[in-house]
């Protein structure tokens, strides 16, 4: 079984402790998908726990830190299958020259948001089969434009998938997958695309 790794995000407890968090809808995509997720803090050697990985998952939350652009330059060149999800995409998308503007109209507690159009030429498409898909929405910023392949976009004009076509697996989603693969079997393939490539 391929392990996942998934880069932790700082947060402080109730009790106003330091932590690293890792979300539980992400954990559960993967095993749910037959791979072993763990957590990878990037406050330590974070090298060195990437390179026992099979694939790294940048996920979802409120900032960036220097140390996620060093993981994602890392990951990049040693050509880890790299899913980056929310706040990941955007990491993806600014490490590649992109530029990140706010939006008031992409935040919801919705199952379905709104649709997105996805890029016949992409792997998203070759993964999901589908002009159109429904999506969640839970981000107050969007990324303008990227250096990476734009692989969908939302109907009011917004990039929602990035990717690069050279690597095994690096893509991008800017909605939030791992909360929809309990009841929507769409979703579900990308985590399992993703684990079958790091096998």
């Amino acid at each position: 079984m391929p392990i996942i790794g998934i880069v932790t995000k700082d947060y402080v407890s109730e009790e106003n402790h330091d932590i690293s968090i890792v979300y539980k809808d992400i954990e559960k995509s993967i095993i749910k998908n037959n791979g072993i997720p763990i957590g990878i803090t990037l406050n330590y050697d974070y090298k060195r726990i990437i390179d026992i990985c099979d694939g790294i998952i940048f996920q979802g939350g409120d900032e960036f830190l220097k140390y996620d652009f060093d993981a994602l330059k890392y990951v990049y060149e040693t050509n880890k299958p790299t899913l980056g999800i929310c706040l990941g995409m955007q990491l993806m998308g600014i490490f590649f020259g992109g530029t990140m503007i706010d939006v008031s109209n992409h935040k919801s507690v919705s199952k379905y948001s709104h649709k997105v159009k996805i890029n016949r030429n992409s792997l998203l498409y070759k993964i999901f089969n589908s002009d159109y898909i429904d999506v969640n929405s839970r981000h107050n910023s969007v990324i303008l434009d990227t250096d990476l392949n734009i692989s969908a976009i939302s109907l009011d004009g917004y990039i929602e998938a990035i990717e690069d076509d050279n690597k095994k697996f690096f893509i991008g989603v800017q909605w939030h997958p791992e909360n929809m693969t309990e009841y929507d079997d769409i979703q579900n393939r990308l985590f399992k695309y993703f684990v079958d490539v790091c096998r």
